[in-house]
């Protein structure tokens, strides 16, 4: 079986760049199919564009734009990827960065994957803080990871407790009909819940509060979409859900502090260098 050492995918970087204790990787797939492989460090993939096929030791899962995983090191896994542009972005994580904040990837077994919008969103500032790449990038870069890891295991903590049944239908709704949760009597009513009580309970399940929990998902979509050069922001915004280019921009700068416009610009900025 192939170990890959650090840095090292199967694909063409668009951007390549070791900081402390962790290299970061903008990867174009190029291989339909690569065979079981794993990595000397643990990672994360966040799939940017394109599918893949992934397949481990436990499960199988098909991935899509948005999908973020972690891999802990010697992970052993497979994929496979459908003739279409695939792009992912990688933050490999050697044994000295969990030693020097006294994490342990034990604890993150196999492969995990992230589908809370909270953890996107914070990965998505990693992604943008990575084409800004100034004297502060690390300091920033660091603090946000650890915030993915406290995320993860508040969210492992919130798994292992008895969750209402309510808990598990509204994920699913959040997932594929956020467009459900228009109103709070709407939402409450599908749930068969007082709506006090979801108000309430929401933040204990998922860390946040309901609309905010929507907002993310809308930001997030509008992000991936920003990869496609033929879209307008108009155009991004709307397929986002939102309802007009106002509430895009005015979320859009509440939750990263930049414009739509100037956040596409920047990451969009990169040089393509071939490995």
């Amino acid at each position: 079986m192939k170990k890959l050492n650090d840095g090292e995918y199967f694909g063409s970087h668009k951007q390549k760049t070791q900081y402390n204790d962790f290299i970061i990787t903008d990867t174009e797939y190029t291989h339909k199919k690569v065979d079981w492989h794993y990595h000397e460090n643990s990672y994360f993939t966040y799939l940017l564009e394109g599918k893949l096929y992934e397949e481990n030791k436990k499960e199988s899962q098909y991935l899509s734009p948005g999908s973020l995983l972690f891999h802990n090191w010697q992970d052993a896994h497979y994929n496979i990827k459908p003739p279409e542009y695939t792009r992912g972005f990688h933050i490999e994580l050697n044994k000295k960065w969990f030693d020097k904040y006294d994490i342990s990837p034990i604890h993150f077994e196999g492969s995990i994957n992230l589908q809370s919008p909270l953890i996107k969103e914070i990965m998505n500032k990693i992604f943008f803080e990575t084409k800004i790449n100034d004297p502060d990038s690390q300091l920033s870069m660091d603090m946000l990871l650890l915030d993915i890891f406290n995320k993860i295991n508040q969210l492992e903590n919130t798994k292992q407790s008895k969750n209402p049944t309510w808990v598990k239908k509204l994920t699913e709704i959040l997932k594929k009909e956020p467009e459900l949760c228009s109103s709070l009597p709407n939402i409450s009513k599908i749930l068969d819940i007082h709506p006090v009580h979801l108000s309430r309970e929401f933040p204990k399940y998922f860390h946040t509060t309901l609309g905010d929990y929507i907002r993310k998902v809308k930001v997030n979509t509008a992000i991936l979409l920003m990869t496609d050069k033929n879209l307008s922001m108009t155009q991004i915004g709307y397929a986002s859900g939102f309802y007009d280019q106002s509430h895009f921009i005015a979320s859009f700068k509440r939750m990263y502090n930049c414009t739509p416009s100037k956040f596409k610009k920047q990451i969009s900025n990169v040089n393509f260098i071939q490995f």
